[in-house]
């Protein structure tokens, strides 16, 4: 019975789940696990182990950066952009540039989509000038050498990037969009797990089974008919790759500008003179857009960034995330230590300790983040009855249906009960989130897992989650 599985603060870790980490053939003492219901004060844990005891928390770490910012910007929260002409529009031509004015979050490319649709229905069809990014952040991830958000791998030398491949992406005919590569080698497998639906998102990341193993190349996302044919991604293999004889080299890197005019062309608008960026904060000074004779503006909800941000584990994201929390926004210099400040005030007022979870740059991808497990299931907790949770929850994967979920805990208990926040580097395995138990009652988990053999332990973590799901 489940009840006799319940421990209290310091109890040993339940018979069944000790073995099950001990399977993983790593020691007990690089796990860091706390498990408890919802609802309650928290004395009564349903599994702990080294709950106390400081780990990297690798991607888990966005769960405090959504967490901070959700309660204090507030879940309706959203940020405006604006984008304005240098020029006269005339029947839908502009006689001059079109200026996109960034915000403190950036926008993701299916945003952008979005955004350029929309001016499209506001009349305006052709560029005639430049497309000008004004300190707009595009949030696409770097090519990973690695799974999922390795922040702290070491880079490639230059002789390797001859191997780098262009991942690109085209409506289906059935369920599945299609997925290409180019150049393709000889000994890769592409696991194609873009889904036609709403959106125009999708990324890429490597997969190795074992050492040795074919590699595999996993490419998910959402993907609608209007999308057309676009290059998502240049990844670069951590290994070297086989290709035919006769494979072309590889085109040109996916720029801002090449992603940004493809975006433009997609929605059926024409462009005379191509995008150009503007580093940094925007500095158009508003008079000069309040002046022009055409404008456009969007909205970009706080909760859909956090989405983005962790069903995808954009790091980019979180990163200006946590940025935006400075309550100093002019000084540009001090927005990341501001920032810091804030969110270290917020974990008190939550009632953490100082040393119970230390935020950095707010991704995970800094070895300065870390937190105790008992720490971070304390704010997950809390989070379930806050004003925040249905954005919150909205934003975690759900095991075996999407975002950095879609391939685990496929067709068993924890299936479509699990939402869960996970977190990888290459010493660092992480899961915090909850899981929903067969008799409705849910826990909130957060476990991570800090050894050089790390990727050992996630089936030991799935597992976990499995157990909880059934007996809970």
């Amino acid at each position: 019975m489940l009840c006799a599985a319940l421990s209290h603060a310091g109890e040993p870790l339940p018979r069944e789940l000790a073995a099950v980490l001990a399977s993983s053939g790593l020691p007990l003492q690089s796990f860091g696990l706390y498990v408890r219901p919802v609802d309650g004060d928290g004395s009564t844990t349903l599994a702990e182990l080294n709950a106390e005891q400081p780990f990297l928390m690798a991607s888990t770490t966005k769960v405090v950066t959504s967490l901070a910012a959700l309660d204090l910007l507030g879940p309706t929260h959203a940020w405006q952009m604006q984008a304005y002409a240098t020029g006269p529009v005339v029947a839908g031509r502009l006689r001059g540039d079109l200026v996109l004015v960034g915000s403190s979050t950036g926008l993701t490319p299916a945003e952008l989509t979005r955004w350029f649709r929309q001016m499209r229905g506001e009349g305006l069809s052709e560029v005639s000038g430049r497309i000008v990014l004004d300190g707009v952040a595009l949030l696409r991830e770097e090519p990973p050498p690695a799974p999922e958000d390795l922040g702290d791998a070491v880079p490639e030398p230059a002789a390797a990037r001859g191997n780098e491949l262009i991942v690109s992406i085209e409506p289906g005919t059935g369920e599945r969009a299609q997925v290409d590569v180019r150049p393709r080698p000889l000994d890769l497998r592409v696991i194609d797990d873009v889904f036609m639906g709403d959106g125009c998102n999708a990324w890429a990341q490597w997969r190795q089974e074992r050492p040795g193993a074919t590699p595999q190349l996993w490419v998910r996302g959402q993907w609608e008919a209007g999308c057309g044919r676009r290059d998502v991604a240049q990844v670069r293999p951590s290994a070297p790759l086989r290709f035919a004889p006769r494979a072309q080299p590889s085109p040109p890197g996916l720029t801002a500008a090449r992603m940004v005019a493809g975006l433009w062309a997609e929605a059926g608008g024409r462009l005379g003179r191509g995008v150009v960026q503007r580093p940094g904060p925007a500095r158009r000074p508003l008079a000069a857009r309040l002046a022009s004779a055409w404008t456009s503006h969007i909205a970009t909800p706080l909760a859909e960034v956090i989405r983005e941000m962790n069903k995808s584990s954009n790091n980019m994201s979180a990163r200006h995330l946590l940025l935006a929390l400075s309550p100093d926004t002019d000084a540009v210099g001090n927005a990341l230590k501001r920032a810091q400040e804030r969110v270290q005030g917020w974990l008190q007022a939550q009632g953490l300790a100082d040393d119970d979870i230390r935020i950095d740059i707010g991704s995970g991808q800094s070895r300065l983040e870390r937190g105790k497990p008992r720490a971070l299931a304390q704010l997950l907790a809390k989070a379930w009855h806050g004003g925040g949770a249905n954005a919150f929850l909205d934003s975690l994967p759900i095991a075996g249906v999407d975002g950095t979920l879609a391939q685990r805990l496929r067709n068993g208990a924890a299936t479509g009960q699990a939402y869960l926040k996970t977190g990888t580097l290459h010493d660092t395995r992480a899961l915090a989130g909850y899981v929903r138990g067969r008799s409705g009652k849910v826990y909130v988990i957060a476990a991570m897992v800090n050894h050089p053999r790390a990727a050992q332990a996630t089936p030991a973590l799935d597992k976990l989650v499995e157990w909880i799901a059934r007996n809970g």
